[in-house]
């Protein structure tokens, strides 16, 4: 009996696993089925869509809902907002990338931080190259945006699209007609302005109580950067014409840039504070009449703002083009016109078919009904037309409360053309445009390297920090050459040989 009971019961085990295999496989094969209906499910673009948005706050307080019900209403969209404080995002952003908390929508302004890059990099966030052209406002995205918001040829994102290069100088008007000094254009009249706006008493009072240029401690958008372009020094890195790379903090320009800065600061011709100075400090100072020059021409209007009640009587200039040394006018370009992405986490979007509806919604908020009231509000209530056709805002304060937080998470700067109703904003706003003419781009924006992925915002660190103490006089030229050493053999020259491997590669 135990013999004829063996097999039996063997019979009745490989019966069962046959099944189980069986139906293993039929179930493999129904779930699969249903992952690719899932993956080639149509969709609705006329659906509601109910979506959750990290993005990032670059004014004080979130906007009121005035404003976001009417793109609400046009975009058929509940929108959740999660806003995150522009000072602190890179330690919120890092944070939500290492939880795995994160929005349906995840604003990634910092496409060279290498977590950002490491995340992009691991399939957290959907590809979306290969569904841009199948809508109206995102398929005009050019393909040199495409190809610079990309990571080894894959975009996790669309792009935001800036212009290509948005920096520049404000300088008080008021106080160089005051001095007899003309706006410069060269980087001596620059340094004498500097120096006029704090020794000769600009504001007239009697007291020696300005400083020529106020400053922040963020050395990317900091006066340094943009003087280093002045002087001609490449944007974050240069290749050579052998195809290998070197940075920028390597090139004399860059020197001579730290130089000029240098002696600015001994002669307090530069803020004695801006390395503990956040930009909201900066604009404050400038708007109370502590400062004469401000970097960063697209602040201009904001800034006039702010100095209502306190110096009623400011006039500004922006300026853009300071000839350098050899002649010519250069200007870095931040990111070459992309200002980050808007990228859709897998874990929040989970199907193909939520993908596309998300896509569409990011391509309703270009649509240019939505990009003016993300731009200026309700028409009639925020701004209205003149006969020009430029904008003019009714109610700063109201503006400022509804909508101003917004305008920063258009998705596209460039695809509308506005005129605004105040003349130096409009100037400004020409000038941006003329900086494509001589922009500095980064070569490294669209190629990869391993160690900027994983340690690329630790050595910057070393960089940053040993430009900053040289700038105030805390170390000298051979202590920084030891930092930029320390900085080579803790991995910069890796990155070097990583971003000339990558770059060869392109080229093929």
């Amino acid at each position: 009996m135990k013999k004829r009971f063996v097999p039996v019961i063997a019979s009745v085990l490989l019966a069962s696993q046959f099944l189980l295999a069986a139906c293993s496989n039929d179930k493999e094969k129904v779930d699969g089925e249903e992952k690719d209906k899932e993956k080639t499910a149509a969709y609705d673009p006329n659906s509601h869509l109910e979506v959750s948005w990290m993005a990032m706050l670059h004014t004080p307080t979130a906007p009121t809902d005035v404003v976001l019900d009417k793109i609400e209403e046009k975009t058929n969209a509940t929108i959740t907002f999660n806003w995150v404080p522009d000072a602190s995002k890179e330690e919120r952003v890092t944070s939500a990338l290492a939880s795995g908390e994160l929005a349906d929508i995840v604003s990634l302004t910092m496409l060279t931080n290498s977590s950002v890059r490491t995340s992009l990099k691991s399939g957290m966030f959907w590809e979306v190259g290969e569904y841009l052209d199948d809508y109206e406002n995102l398929k005009l995205i050019s393909e040199d945006v495409r190809t610079a918001a990309s990571i080894e040829g894959k975009l996790y994102g669309v792009p935001y699209q800036k212009n290509l290069a948005r920096s520049g100088l404000v300088i008080r008007q008021d106080w160089l007609d005051k001095l007899g000094l003309p706006v410069p254009e060269t980087l001596d009249d620059l340094y004498e302005v500097a120096r006029a706006f704090t020794e000769d008493d600009p504001d007239g009072n009697g007291k020696d109580d300005t400083v020529g240029f106020g400053d922040r401690s963020d050395l990317r958008y900091s006066s340094f950067k943009l003087l280093s372009s002045y002087f001609g020094a490449p944007n974050g890195w240069k290749v050579e014409d052998d195809g290998s790379f070197i940075s920028e903090v390597e090139t004399q320009e860059y020197k001579d840039a730290m130089d000029f800065s240098r002696d600015m600061y001994k002669n307090g011709y530069l803020a004695q504070d801006f390395a503990v100075t956040a930009k909201t400090d900066q604009q404050n100072q400038f708007a109370q009449g502590k400062t004469g020059i401000y970097t960063g021409i697209v602040d201009i209007k904001n800034l006039k703002d702010l100095a209502k009640g306190l110096q009623d009587d400011m006039d500004l200039v922006p300026v853009n083009k300071i000839k350098s040394p050899d002649g010519d006018y250069h200007v870095w370009s931040e990111n070459s016109g992309v200002g980050g992405l808007l990228a859709f986490p897998k874990s929040e979007v989970k199907t193909e078919a939520e993908l596309k509806r998300v896509l569409q919604f990011v391509n309703d908020l270009i649509d240019k009904e939505v990009y003016m009231l993300m731009t200026g509000g309700i028409e009639g209530v925020h701004y209205e037309l003149e006969a020009s056709g430029a904008i003019k805002i009714l109610d700063t304060d109201t503006w400022k409360n509804d909508v101003q937080p917004f305008s920063s998470q258009r998705p596209s700067e460039v695809t509308h053309s506005l005129v605004d109703a105040d003349p130096k904003k409009q100037l400004a706003n020409e000038q941006i445009s003329e900086n494509s003419d001589f922009a500095v781009l980064d070569p490294t924006v669209p190629l990869d390297s391993a160690t900027a992925n994983e340690r690329g915002t630790e050595l910057q660190k070393i960089l940053t920090d040993a430009t900053i103490k040289y700038i105030m006089g805390d170390i000298d030229e051979k202590d920084f050459e030891a930092e930029v050493k320390k900085w080579r053999e803790a991995g910069g020259d890796q990155m070097a040989k990583e971003y000339a491997e990558a770059y060869k590669k392109s080229q093929k």
